[in-house]
């Protein structure tokens, strides 16, 4: 009897073998019932119930038509386990089951810890080493979505992997990394703003007018008696970008293989480096595989993108490359062959990806990194808590990306804190060092939509490099202050001439600024000229430089002692500085245990704004900000939920603010939500996309399909 159960295991095990993937390159192949993208995003779904386990030495057991398990859903793929199709189904001594195929992968590399309940296993799936091609009816589609999707669609029209040559395959996390990465993929030196439909190129003249800057000047009153003077009066100086002009190609078959449009914007560099730590097993990297298959299929055939990956330690899976069909192929294979094991070496993966970006040979207009992180770096800051300092966060970052106070950022770092245990406080100080901003993700399922609001904006970019100069005009004015949240400002000596450096913008993108001057009582005229204001600029598709300068702006100076009306303009800026101001202090005073005193600075400054002429004039953005203080307050109920989701909730709205750009904070990406007062329309179409897939409406596959256009929103002012 004990020889022929020998023979059965080693008759199974051989069988079983055929189906087990190769290198990480290889996808497990679909299952015959796929849960819907709705399914996916809902709760009942996360957790795979526990089933009693057939005795076997090694754990193993194929599931039969009709038993418990084949009701089960995998939590490594989130595709139901149920017979056919050559599945097997490994059920641990835990009793929770996953694909053979799945938890084969994952052992090959060292995990023998089962990602559902994190139990150390005596038993392991085993493999065999073969490299013999997958049956034919395998096909990539790991990340649950519909079989006709469209980014299934660049994946099914690309040759199988079976067709490659294997003759070198090694797998993707063990193949040796190169000293150096100057492999990047080398760019198309067509001009992007090229018609192509029409097959002329559109006049550098015509695309030099369309991308500029408006600049506008509002002084806090309009009208000052001569016999008046000021000591901090106060201008705002707003810009506002030029929205893209973007024009479809009238021979495109909207059904095709979605590919992002010959648009005159500036490609773009891009470097993910993501968490892959242990504990991102399950649903969240699921989740992050699928938001990545997002970003994927909206890159351009310009744009190139790298993946760095880190646990314990750090990996680039695979070098800078353009996202053509092939590229968006080799992409969304490495990041489906993501497990999730090890600990939390933020530092490393920031490095690798730096060093992505330093190597480069050659380079796009825009560079930008991702990183998202659902813990806590445990390898080179550590932790601060009762009377310890403050950790040095500036010890994540390599040099390169560091800012710079007169040349501006060179490598902005947008991060995405995941989940109640990341570090909101070195996530924040990363993005803040780097000019890059801070998101807080919630709640996993928006995982998708926060990075969508983020590329939305990286794929609109139309000013570099911008510099704005402030110069007093009457020989009597001086500067006082210039108010420019996060962006590095400077006076000069003689306190004549001031300068905010700015950097990039998107389409559409607004930025606004407090200058204070003193105003001196004059004897007579009937102006008195303050300041006029230049910007100098880089166009990121010509590299030309570009200044633009205003007229002076002069006050009213009428002999009457009536002064002229407050301007709302000013008023609406200074309550959002001032808003930002509350929020630094309450999050002081909870740092320092005192919730209380948090929550009564929040109140205080409620009272405040509700009092100011913007907000009882009902100003869109004056009733954002005090929703979102009342959010605030909410979250400082107790230690717990401070901890939890108070900390990252305030340093994404204060990333926000002072950078005056869209962050992801709690429902800030949802469309009802009053917190988004610097979503651009690129980023609300790409925002709509994302929805639109994850809903899997009937509209989804033309909203798949990559903007051409983006309509005019109001902005809430």
């Amino acid at each position: 009897m004990g020889s022929k159960w020998r023979k059965a295991k080693l008759a199974l095990g051989l069988n079983l073998c055929a189906y087990a993937p190769r290198t990480l390159e290889d996808l497990p192949p679909p299952a015959s019932e796929r849960l819907s993208d709705a399914a996916l995003l809902s709760p009942a779904n996360w957790d795979s119930r526990p089933m009693t386990p057939t005795p076997s030495s090694h754990g193993l057991r194929l599931s039969k038509s009709g038993s418990k398990s084949s009701k089960q859903t995998c939590s490594i793929c989130l595709t139901m386990m149920k017979q056919g199709g050559g599945h097997a189904i490994f059920t641990a001594e835990c009793s929770h089951s996953f694909h053979f195929h799945c938890i084969a992968s994952n052992v090959k590399h060292g995990n023998q810890i089962c990602p559902v309940c994190r139990a150390k296993w005596k038993e392991i799936p085993l493999q065999a080493p073969s490299l013999d091609p997958l049956p034919a009816r395998a096909s990539i589609n790991a990340l649950g979505w519909p079989q006709n999707d469209a980014l299934m669609t660049v994946v099914r029209r690309l040759p199988p992997r079976r067709d490659l040559n294997r003759r070198h395959i090694v797998p993707l996390l063990q193949a040796p990394e190169p000293s150096v990465f100057d492999d990047d993929e080398s760019l198309d030196l067509q001009p992007v703003f090229a018609d192509r439909s029409s097959g002329n190129n559109k006049n550098a003249a015509d695309h030099n007018s369309a991308r500029t800057i408006e600049i506008k000047k509002y002084p806090e009153v309009s009208a000052a008696s001569r016999s008046k003077s000021y000591d901090n009066f106060t201008v705002l100086v707003n810009l506002k970008a030029a929205a893209t002009i973007i024009r479809q190609d009238p021979r495109r078959n909207q059904a095709s293989l979605p590919q992002i449009s010959q648009a005159p914007r500036a490609p773009v560099d891009l470097v993910t480096v993501l968490d892959i730590s242990g504990s991102m097993a399950g649903t969240k990297l699921a989740l992050l595989k699928r938001a990545m298959g997002f970003v994927i299929q909206n890159l351009g055939s310009n744009d190139r993108l790298s993946v760095i990956a880190f646990s314990s330690t750090a990996r680039r899976l695979f070098p800078l490359r353009r996202m053509s069909d092939t590229g968006r192929q080799h992409a969304l294979q490495a990041v489906n062959s993501l497990v999730a094991n090890g600990g939390t070496n933020i530092a490393e993966g920031l490095r690798k990806g730096a060093k992505v970006m330093e190597d480069r040979r050659e380079k796009n207009p825009v560079a930008s990194i991702i990183l998202l992180s659902d813990g806590q770096d445990t390898y080179t800051v550590s932790g601060s808590g009762g009377n310890q300092p403050q950790p040095n966060y500036s010890l994540l970052l390599p040099l390169s990306i560091h800012g710079s106070e007169t040349a501006g950022f060179q490598i902005p770092v947008h991060t995405f804190g995941f989940g109640a245990d990341h570090d909101a406080s070195s996530m924040h100080s990363i993005s803040e060092i780097s000019g890059g901003t801070f998101s807080f993700i919630e709640t996993e399922a928006v995982i998708q939509d926060a990075f969508a609001q983020c590329i939305g904006g990286l794929l609109s970019v139309v000013v570099q490099e911008l510099q704005v100069a402030v110069e007093c005009v009457h020989p009597s004015i001086h500067l006082v202050s210039l108010k420019a949240g996060s962006y590095p400002s400077r006076v000069m000596a003689d306190a004549r001439t001031g300068f905010i450096d700015v950097g990039d913008l998107y389409a559409d993108e607004e930025r606004d600024f407090l200058v204070s001057v003193n105003v001196p009582a004059v004897s007579s005229g009937n102006q008195t000229p303050l300041i006029k204001v230049r910007c100098v600029y880089k166009d990121p598709l010509t590299k030309e430089i570009k200044t633009l300068e205003t007229e002076e702006l002069r006050l009213e100076r009428p002999e009457t002692s009536e002064e002229g009306a407050l301007s709302i303009e000013v008023d609406r800026q200074r309550n959002r500085l001032q808003a930002a101001e509350a929020m630094s202090q309450a999050k002081t005073a909870a740092e320092q245990g005192d919730l209380a005193g948090a929550v009564s600075i929040l109140e205080k400054f409620r009272r405040v704004l509700s009092e100011t002429i913007s907000a009882k004039s009902h100003d869109r953005l004056c009733i954002a900000l005090d929703a979102e203080l009342k959010e605030m307050q909410e979250r400082m109920a107790s230690r717990h939920v401070y901890e939890a989701s108070g900390r990252a909730y305030i340093l994404s709205g204060l990333s926000s603010h002072s950078w005056q750009r869209a962050t992801a904070r709690g429902d800030s990406t949802d469309g009802s939500s009053l917190v988004q007062a610097y979503q651009t329309p690129s980023m609300t179409e790409m925002l709509t996309r994302s929805q639109a897939m994850l809903l899997g409406s009937p509209s989804a596959q033309r909203l798949v399909q990559p903007y051409w256009s983006f309509g005019s929103q109001p902005n809430p002012r």
